[in-house]
């Protein structure tokens, strides 16, 4: 059974219901029991339960599962490689960010109503 889901659009309780979901339907298809993968995964069974509907389960529990499932190498795709641009490593001398910059306010003297009566 395929969750299609808009990620960019879809609210995180969505976005979390449908993973879990996705694990529950890999747990199905690899014809693994609630029981046996609650042993593997070090959960209980009623942790699994809620996952397989796509109820709220703790990070840790998430990961856990992906381990039992040996999943843990689809880790890597959940967030992008934050490496540093080639340029931004010239011109930080090789060193890595350590800090985020604010956002710069740029100061402006027009305001709103202030066109004036130019006729």
């Amino acid at each position: 059974m395929m969750h299609n889901i808009d990620f960019p659009t879809a609210s995180s309780e969505s976005i979390a219901g449908a993973l879990c979901k996705r694990l529950d339907e890999i747990r199905l298809s690899r014809n693994i029991s609630q029981e046996d993968l609650a042993a593997d995964a070090g959960v209980s069974r009623s942790t699994l339960s809620r996952l397989a509907d796509g109820r709220p389960i703790s990070l840790d529990t998430f990961v856990r599962v992906m381990q039992a499932l040996k999943l843990t190498d689809h880790l890597a795709a959940l967030l992008p490689d934050p490496a540093i641009r080639p340029v931004d490593r010239v011109r930080l001398d090789g060193a890595e960010r350590q800090r985020a910059r604010g956002k710069r306010v740029v100061p402006s003297d027009w305001r709103w109503g202030d066109e004036g009566d130019e006729e």
